[in-house]
């Protein structure tokens, strides 16, 4: 597969100088947004192969801040979280200890007699009983039928506030419209009050985004005897010396920390400075969707194994056959994708997958403006990491891909 990309991009040195000169329309963007001070700063990575990234940086680390962004400046990755332990579940499905169509009941059992609202996002307690057992690849996929605080309406958003199934945080400072509730302690104590919330559609038929994959670090646990924390550094961060990634950011590592801005009246206004952030304190439990803070360096490393096909400088940390199964498309057939995130794609462990002349690309963004993203077939991969929300403040999920496919193909030879 890394031939084939050296074919269609010939002589890409993404390491060597001149990375600017070769994606002019990323350099544009990134220029763009920290020139007009949309943000402090704006780093992109985009690497071929197993290769070093080059890096296209512009900007602070933080507004007030003098150090620049760098490929170690740490950043709030938020659902970027989702593609790692979307392929933390595909590990152990290798490994036999899970299965993709295996009821979530089996491990959990809790779930096993689950009950959907006759009215999505209405009355929580005109309930039917769900036909259908949740599936681990419905959890992989947003089709499980579970809700999520930040995209449910009324009295199911306030169910899952009250009860503490709010896994994402953004701030230590009251403002208003930031506060999610007080999340529970474990991820067992999430398991059990989420089983006890009715679904919101029945399970394999919708896609829609919910916490499913916070859901899935309570499975890996059940599955592997791990807690899940120990299991992503033990099983993937490890192996791939990925030593700047952490559900809590280390007191020696917060002067990396990168500062989060909300954007009002598109002012930004700094919600998380990284001397006062919630990230530097331990959450209330590791979360697999939204939790994780790493490096550009990190997540880069994270992408190259998935473009190697499970192996980075001669370790397998996957195998060929899981990374191929978690990036493909694994939607049940007839599920509706129209009008959500994965409009027009399919689905894989946790991120996108590319259909058609797409096919082979594999990725998903975080709500605080970072992107990450990989093209198996032309074993390209490529990162943007900013700091703002709410993430449609500004369209970079939209922008940052459609420069660098604009780049590649001014690439290709005419």
């Amino acid at each position: 597969m890394l031939a084939a990309g050296a074919a269609i991009f010939p002589r890409l040195a993404f390491a060597s100088q001149g990375i600017e000169a070769r994606f002019p329309a990323v350099a544009a963007m990134v220029d763009s947004y920290v020139t007009q001070r949309k943000v402090s700063g704006m780093l992109a990575t985009l690497g071929l192969g197993a290769g070093a990234p080059g890096t296209i940086a512009r900007g602070l680390e933080a507004f007030d801040d003098p150090d620049a962004m760098g490929l170690d400046s740490l950043y709030r990755l938020y659902s970027m979280s989702k593609p790692v332990t979307g392929m933390a579940t595909m590990l152990l499905i290798d490994e036999g200890k899970l299965r993709l169509d295996q009821p979530l009941a089996d491990l959990l059992p809790k779930f096993a007699k689950m009950q959907v609202q006759v009215t999505p996002d209405g009355s929580i307690t005109d309930l039917r009983p769900a036909k259908t057992p949740i599936t681990i690849r419905h959890l992989l996929t947003h089709t499980a039928g579970l809700g999520y605080s930040i995209v449910q309406k009324g009295p199911l958003k306030e169910a899952y506030e009250a009860a503490g199934v709010v896994p994402g945080q953004v701030t230590k400072l009251p403002i208003p419209g930031m506060s999610r509730g007080t999340a529970v302690p474990s991820l067992e104590v999430f398991a059990d009050r989420l089983a006890s919330m009715p679904l919101v559609y029945e399970p394999g038929t919708q896609w829609s985004y919910s916490v499913g994959l916070d859901l899935l670090g309570r499975v890996i646990e059940v599955a592997s005897g791990q807690s899940f924390d120990t299991f992503l550094a033990d099983r993937i961060f490890k192996p791939l010396g990925m030593t700047s990634t952490w559900f809590q950011v280390p007191a020696s590592e917060t002067n990396r920390l990168t500062a989060n801005y909300g954007i009002l009246n598109g002012t930004p206004i700094p919600i998380d400075p990284a001397k006062a952030s919630i990230f530097a304190d331990k959450p209330p439990f590791p979360m697999g969707g939204a939790g994780l803070v790493g490096s550009p360096r990190d997540y880069d490393r994270f992408l190259a194994m998935l473009a190697g096909y499970g192996t980075l400088d001669g370790t397998r940390v996957l195998s060929e056959a899981a990374v191929r199964l978690g990036t493909s498309n694994l939607l049940s057939e007839g599920v509706d994708t129209k009008g959500t995130f994965a409009n027009g794609s399919g689905f894989g462990a946790g991120g996108r997958v590319g259909l058609g002349d797409a096919a082979g690309q594999y990725g998903w963004g975080g709500a605080a403006g970072t992107i990450g993203l990989v093209d198996l077939r032309r074993g390209f991969r490529g990162g943007l990491f900013t700091q703002y929300m709410p993430s449609e403040a500004y369209p970079v999920h939209r922008e940052f891909p459609d420069a660098v496919l604009a780049d590649l193909k001014a690439m290709q030879p005419a």
